[in-house]
């Protein structure tokens, strides 16, 4: 069996990322230059200092010592707004996550999002599903630095081998494999960059005969099939 089964949260469990979209291309404007969305997608799945380095960058913008703080509250602030008038869960999130939890898998969430923020979205899945969660803010270096990933191997007491991962932004993917895990990709646009060594949830769901159209979500996906998928990566 697995021995433990790391998840993702932006875009992988809630479907946030047209969330953090908004907040991201608004603090792109304070600083002068509306992102285009090809810089825009460079920020996903990357820490806010990364966010804030690239919407500086594109508007020409040079930042100072002050501007981490005012603009961290400024976007923050902005996404507790939209988390809670916005947020769910993806579809059938629930529903693998309980078949999971029912046969004893250990389950963590692995999120570059802020504890401060993470909790809100954890708690919109369901909190109770998960064993612990790592957060952006508790490792030395977040993705896609594989800090993160061998933590959560630790809290586990289990090795990165041994531990499962979805993620949807090739920063996180690329996280993971180097951190030694076995990686499932759940990207988050067509054609998105597959790290080598990941292998693509569409791809597997497709050679278990799933229609197209649920093939990229996780609705009618079980315990025994990720087990299974587990077994072949």
């Amino acid at each position: 069996m697995v021995a433990a089964i790391f998840w993702d949260m932006d875009g992988t469990m809630v479907d946030s990322e047209p969330l953090w979209s908004i907040a991201t291309y608004e603090m792109s404007e304070r600083l002068g230059r509306r992102l285009s969305p090809e810089e825009r997608a460079r920020t996903v799945g990357g820490c806010f200092a990364n966010t804030l380095e690239i919407c500086a960058r594109y508007a020409g913008y040079e930042l100072k010592d002050e501007d981490y703080a005012i603009q961290h509250d400024l976007l923050f602030d902005r996404m507790r707004e939209l988390f809670r008038d916005e947020l769910s869960p993806q579809p059938g999130i629930r529903e693998l996550l309980a078949d999971l939890r029912s046969h004893g898998i250990p389950l963590f969430v692995t999120t570059n999002t802020e504890r401060e923020l993470a909790d809100s979205s954890i708690a919109a899945v369901g909190t109770h599903f998960f064993d612990g969660s790592v957060t952006g803010d508790e490792v030395p270096r977040p993705k896609p630095a594989p800090d993160m990933y061998r933590r959560a191997a630790e809290l586990a007491g289990a090795e990165p081998g041994e531990c499962l991962v979805f993620e949807d932004s090739t920063s996180g993917m690329r996280a993971a494999v180097e951190a030694g895990c076995r990686v499932i990709g759940v990207p988050s646009e067509p054609g998105q960059d597959m790290p080598e060594g990941v292998v693509s949830l569409r791809d597997l769901r497709l050679s278990d005969g799933c229609p197209e159209e649920q093939a990229g979500t996780f609705v009618g996906v079980s315990a025994s099939d990720v087990q299974r998928w587990w077994e072949h990566l």
